[in-house]
Order: C-alpha cells, then sequence, then structure tokens
C-alpha cells in the first residue's frame, strides 16, 4: 500500500470499501476494518467512513507482531511504471458526417505511427461521409462502441452533427464515460454541442486535447496519452 502513488492508494481504499459494503454483517465489516488497521491507519480511515462506520473498530488481534517498517518499494506501482507511450493501444475515433478528414487521417497517422490501434465509431456500422465527400467505413456503431472499450478516445464531427447527436444516449454516453474514467480525449471546437450536453465542456482539463490543428496536434495527443490515465482528474470528481 505505502508503495503506490495517492491515485492508486484511492483505488484499492474504494475497491474495499465497495466489496466491503457487499458484506451483510456488520460485526464482520468491522472486523475487516480492525485488520487493515495493522497495514496502514490512513487506509482503514478511509475504508471505515466509506462504510459509515461510527467509530474506528479497535485492532484485531495478531497472530503475531505485524511488520511496520517496510520500506517502500517504487517498483509495485503501476502509476511509476507506465510505458510511456501509446503502443499496443487503441483508439477509439468517434466521427459523424462532416467530420474533418483531415483531422481523422492526423490522428489515424500518430496512432499507428506510435504502435497503436484505431477503431472508427460511428452512428452507423456503414460509417460516414467526411468533409472531403469520401465514405469513411466504421468499425463499431455507436450503441456497440463504447468509450469504456478503448484507451483513448476522439469526438471528431461537424457542429450540425453535434447538435443532431447532442440528445443521442449513446453519444452522450461515450463522452461522459470517457471523463468518468479519466481518459485523454481528442476533440475538435465543433462538438460543443454534445459536449455540453453530457456536461463535460465547462469541465475539460488537460486531458482533452483540441486536435483541430492537424497533424502536429495529433501527435501531441498520442504523445499524452502514453499516461495511460489523466490521473488529475480523479481529484476533480472526488472533490
Amino acid at each position: 500500500y505505502i508503495s503506490q502513488t495517492p491515485v492508486e492508494q484511492t483505488h484499492m481504499a474504494n475497491a474495499l470499501t465497495f466489496e466491503l459494503s457487499k458484506v451483510k454483517r456488520l460485526s464482520i465489516r468491522k472486523r475487516m476494518v480492525g485488520h487493515l488497521r495493522h497495514i496502514d491507519d490512513g487506509l482503514a480511515k478511509e475504508v471505515a467512513d466509506g462504510l459509515g462506520l461510527d467509530e474506528m473498530p479497535d485492532k484485531v488481534p495478531a497472530a503475531r507482531d505485524p511488520i511496520t517498517d517496510l520500506p517502500e518499494s517504487p517498483a509495485l506501482s503501476i502509476l511509476k511504471n507506465g510505458p510511456g507511450s501509446f503502443k499496443g493501444r487503441k483508439l477509439g475515433i468517434y466521427i459523424a458526417e462532416g467530420a474533418d478528414a483531415g483531422v481523422v487521417k492526423a490522428l489515424k497517422d500518430a496512432t499507428t505511427g506510435a504502435g497503436g490501434m484505431v477503431e472508427i465509431v460511428a452512428p452507423h456500422v456503414a460509417g460516414a461521409k467526411l468533409s472531403d465527400g469520401t465514405m469513411m467505413a466504421a468499425d463499431e456503431k455507436i450503441d456497440g462502441g463504447p468509450s469504456v472499450t478503448y484507451d483513448a478516445v476522439a469526438v471528431v464531427m461537424s457542429e450540425a452533427s453535434a447538435q443532431r447527436y447532442n440528445t443521442d444516449k449513446p453519444s452522450v454516453d461515450f463522452v461522459n464515460d470517457a471523463f468518468a474514467h479519466a481518459k485523454f480525449v481528442a476533440y475538435v471546437p465543433e462538438v460543443k454541442p454534445l459536449f455540453e450536453t453530457a456536461g463535460i465542456w465547462d469541465w475539460m482539463d488537460d486531458g482533452f486535447v483540441d486536435v483541430s490543428g492537424g497533424k502536429d496536434a495529433a501527435k501531441q495527443f498520442i504523445e499524452s496519452c502514453g499516461k495511460l490515465r489523466f490521473w488529475n482528474r480523479e481529484s476533480i470528481k472526488q472533490n
């Protein structure tokens, strides 16, 4: 536990709270928090608060004296040892009619150039007609290609399409879920109507990258995606 970053420690506390909330007997929930106190009192306190316990349970008697002076090991942290690149990962690009062909190509080139993969998501599995008049086939219909299945996502469409699909539940969920899971999101300004309906336009952070600039912007976005997630968003959601 002490070897993890604050983000990872929070995830551990949340996971323990979730699992223990499924335990029906209060006495068992308390006893488990008592065990956690041997690991870290801060962790135990977070879980106790998450479970709504009135007071901290006593430490459970240990079979032997707990080891409390273990040194921190950065090698055990996933975030401290991230890949640093988008190689082997997948970008989901949600397009709709009028999507800027140059931006879509720039995103695809930047992703494949980094060793990643691209899937095209569209309102219809037939795909969508881009700004240059070409028809781009889709790998997934929006209903079957939610953002949770991708390592990072991009939303590229015309303002007219963004207004058309801002009342489409799968489209709104695509954006909402990407935000909720702290994913990096590439976008063009024309998608504002959809992002506003999703309630995130005014919440966009440095994990959102405007790629309307084309090649250089797309490359910058994919480089950022090597961090896996924009973890700073976690503290915003908690606050």
